[in-house]
């Protein structure tokens, strides 16, 4: 790979470091939310919606997208627990998204049977 088709792959390599390592990874605020979620609830299934496209022009939408989103996720973590319980913990999780980017989370959690 030449120097020019490694920068646009952003591969520019950095002294003492082998190019597969310099990589950058941009995470989509989607790919974080599954990333923390995943981590905190270890779901049987998880499904992460960008529903951004429907509220263009409404409260909190931005150019881009990435404001609103639907999270369906089935987890042992809920059993016994009640919706509103269920909802604070992945809020809790999702705490830094919620006072950023996130403007809207709608939830469907789930316990295994359920």
């Amino acid at each position: 790979m030449g120097k020019a088709a490694e920068r646009a792959a952003g591969l520019q390599s950095r002294p003492g470091r082998p190019i597969w390592q310099v990589r950058e990874t941009i995470m989509t605020v989607r790919d974080t939310i599954t990333e923390k979620l995943t981590a905190a609830f270890a779901p049987a299934t998880l499904e992460v919606i960008d529903e951004s496209h429907h509220h263009q022009g409404h409260g909190g939408w931005r150019e881009g997208g990435e404001t609103h989103f639907r999270v369906k996720m089935v987890s042992a973590a809920f059993a016994g627990k009640s919706r509103v319980d269920r909802h604070r913990a992945v809020n809790q999780v999702l705490d830094a998204e919620l006072k950023g980017r996130v403007h809207a989370l709608a939830l469907e959690t789930r316990a295994p049977g359920e």
